[in-house]
């Protein structure tokens, strides 16, 4: 993922600084700072060249050939209108900045025109204790153990990030601080990320309803915060706006082999022997895409697990079933999450 915040820089900092800033990074730009992240100027490759060709010396503050007024915009604007205002400008990058000047994000030309963007909300359910995985979760969210050498949740969002979704809503019960703590408000993954707060357990539905009101009347994806998973977010709302669906529910598809023969019997007759048949299932993968208007009868004041709550749906509207193929592993044991580790560094 793009971490812009590895090009910040001080304005009393060297031009031997700067330069190694970008040969590390392999971006073509460095955002000039104060220690509040108020945007103060920034500093190009071209810049630094004409520098050199001008003999600047390498301890030369970084003050003294910044652009002191970059062109930048507020992060309001919507990503259509900022590719359009770039290609006008023939701009590569473009600061994105609050109302009081804060940097915010860093967005290039190439990440815009090659990577789509969707503003639907991203809900992600990590309020559980994790029991099963005890000792480790005994004094950390589960959400939060590491898989290779990052939390299950940045996994999690960085899937996200990467197919193109930038508003996220996670939902905390167990030592919540934690999980703001490491996240924050999401600006340094360039997105935006806010909490939900369960006071109590409120199952794996009931903490929709708490929500905020003002949410964009967009379908949104809601999914368990222990899932490693390659499906195809761009593909899978596709699906669900594609077959006008209220709910659509991710499945997958599980089979069970009986270890003995197995006898159908009528009365007393014998009909038929199979043996060590195999069964096969679609089973609930815990990604789920929702309306809105299915949101809003979610009241977040009682316990409500999603199968239940889509049940209620299925004989007044359009609840559909989206199989994955791709990888998906739930991590609710501690042998998933042993094979977690294995499977990291082969898939991600």
């Amino acid at each position: 993922m793009f971490d812009w915040e590895a090009l910040l820089i001080k304005p009393n900092d060297s031009l031997e600084h700067a330069i190694n800033i970008l040969n590390k990074e392999g971006c073509r730009i460095v955002l000039v700072t104060d220690k509040h992240k108020k945007l103060l100027g920034t500093v190009t490759d071209g810049d630094i060249r004409r520098a050199l060709i001008n003999k600047t010396t390498m301890d030369s503050e970084i003050r003294t050939l910044m652009n002191n007024q970059p062109v930048k915009k507020n992060k309001l604007l919507s990503r259509k209108e900022l590719l359009s205002s770039m290609l006008i400008k023939g701009l590569i990058h473009m600061p994105i900045v609050d109302e009081n000047g804060i940097l915010c994000d860093l967005q290039t030309i190439q990440h815009l025109i090659e990577n789509p963007s969707f503003d639907n909300p991203v809900f992600i359910m990590a309020g559980g204790v994790g029991t099963r995985l005890h000792p480790l979760t005994k004094n950390i969210p589960k959400p939060l153990l590491k898989v290779g050498n990052k939390p299950i949740l940045e996994i999690i969002i960085d899937q996200f990030i990467n197919h193109g979704f930038h508003d996220f809503y996670i939902s905390t019960h167990f030592k919540p601080e934690l999980i703001k703590n490491y996240f924050s408000n999401g600006n340094k993954y360039g997105v935006s990320i806010k909490y939900v707060e369960e006071d109590v357990p409120l199952g794996t539905a009931g903490s929709l309803g708490l929500l905020p009101d003002n949410l964009a009347n967009l379908p949104i994806i809601v999914m368990n915060g222990d899932i490693l998973t390659r499906v195809d977010f761009k593909n899978l709302l596709d699906f669900h706006n594609n077959n006008n669906a209220d709910a659509t529910m991710c499945v997958r598809e599980y089979d069970f082999q009986v270890p003995y023969g197995v006898v159908q019997v009528d009365d007393c007759n014998i009909r038929d022997i199979q043996e060590k048949p195999v069964h096969k299932f679609f089973v609930n993968a815990g990604i789920y895409v929702l309306n809105k208007d299915l949101i809003d009868k979610v009241d977040g004041k009682s316990y409500l697990d999603m199968t239940d709550f889509l049940k209620q749906e299925i004989n007044g509207g359009i609840v559909n079933a989206f199989p994955i193929h791709e990888y998906w592993l739930d991590i609710g044991r501690m042998d998933e999450y042993r094979q977690a580790q294995i499977d990291i560094t082969k898939i991600f």
